[in-house]
């Protein structure tokens, strides 16, 4: 799972969550609950009739969820199965993720691929330092690269090489969001705001009737730089998902090298994009989209887009002139707050 998400932008950049009530349902009271998982925080406010304490079995579920699709966790089913124990069959989290990781790496011409981690790591993005990559390590790394190299049947990871490992980064933290949703939902609560790490879904109202309120962060010209609210807008029934280049990455003899790997090349991908929020019915998709648009850049995004009006997005670029140049979808702009 992600370490310290909200500053590493592997899915996403920080989204700040303006709370405010239920809505205007009779004896609803508002709860809050924040706490640690996956490298990262969870914060949550929900409305419910009763003063029942959630917070021990939204814990309990984390917990179990890390079980499945951590890498940072040994004993983890992914760790497992990346490992080639033949005992470890998949339970239903990791089965979710993983379909929806390969719909999505199809649908993206591969730009999404959740066996990129070798080259991840090379880069210094993921567990260890960076190597001193040249063109012969990325030639010999490509070879374990690849969506269609992987399968699940019948629980059974079966790769075509035993080097091969997945990562579920790109998109775990997404479906962490709405699997607590389906819990809040089994126990009769349909107005909450979830928040893991950054990825962030809203249903119901507010008492007033009026819809949640997020903000999307402001690109920082440094990793150091103090967070800033880029803009507000308004969340109902919706996830929103926040990919960034610049908050983790590295510069090397006047360069500066994002965390976003391309699959094809190996190399850490180069363009004006710094960052996109994706809005979407549910967090899986908006935090796997929002990697895989990172990857594509701004105009192939676009293109994607039109043919999938489903999903909206919001991306902020380097307009080269010390700026920011902003384009959103026709369906991203009805839900942005006017100052």
């Amino acid at each position: 799972m992600k370490k310290l998400r909200w500053g590493s932008f592997i899915l996403g950049s920080l989204v700040v969550s303006f709370l405010f009530a239920c809505s205007g349902k009779k004896e609803l009271k508002l709860y809050k609950m924040t706490g640690a998982t996956q490298g990262t925080y969870y914060a949550i406010t929900y409305c419910a009739d009763n003063n029942e304490n959630l917070q021990p079995a939204v814990d309990s579920l984390l917990r179990h969820f890390d079980q499945s699709v951590s890498t940072y966790i040994p004993t983890s089913l992914i760790s497992r199965m990346n490992n080639n124990d033949t005992t470890a069959t998949a339970d239903q989290i990791y089965e979710t993720v993983f379909k929806k990781s390969m719909e999505v790496s199809a649908a993206t011409d591969g730009a999404f691929d959740i066996t990129v981690g070798p080259l991840v790591n090379a880069w210094g993005f993921g567990f260890s330092k960076k190597a001193n990559v040249d063109q012969a390590m990325v030639d010999s790394l490509l070879p374990l690269v690849g969506y269609r190299k992987v399968q699940l049947l019948k629980g059974k990871l079966i790769k075509a090489d035993p080097r091969i490992r997945v990562d579920f980064d790109a998109l775990a933290q997404g479906y962490t969001s709405d699997w607590l949703a389906e819990f809040f939902e089994s126990k009769g609560i349909h107005d909450y705001l979830i928040d893991v790490g950054g990825e962030v879904l809203g249903r119901g109202l507010k008492p007033d009737g009026q819809q949640w309120s997020v903000a999307i962060e402001m690109p920082a010209k440094n990793s150091e730089d103090e967070r800033k609210v880029q803009t507000i807008l308004s969340l109902k029934d919706k996830a929103i998902s926040t990919s960034g280049s610049y908050r983790k990455y590295y510069e090397l003899n006047g360069s500066r090298y994002s965390h976003f790997i391309d699959p094809f090349t190996g190399y850490p991908v180069k363009h004006s994009l710094l960052s996109v929020s994706v809005l979407a019915s549910d967090c899986i998709t908006a935090d796997a989209y929002a990697t895989a648009f990172m990857v594509m850049g701004l105009e192939k995004s676009k293109v994607f887009l039109v043919n999938h009006p489903e999903m909206q997005a919001y991306f902020i670029s380097d307009d080269q002139k010390g700026g920011f140049a902003i384009y959103y979808t026709p369906g991203f702009e009805q839900l942005l707050k006017k100052n």
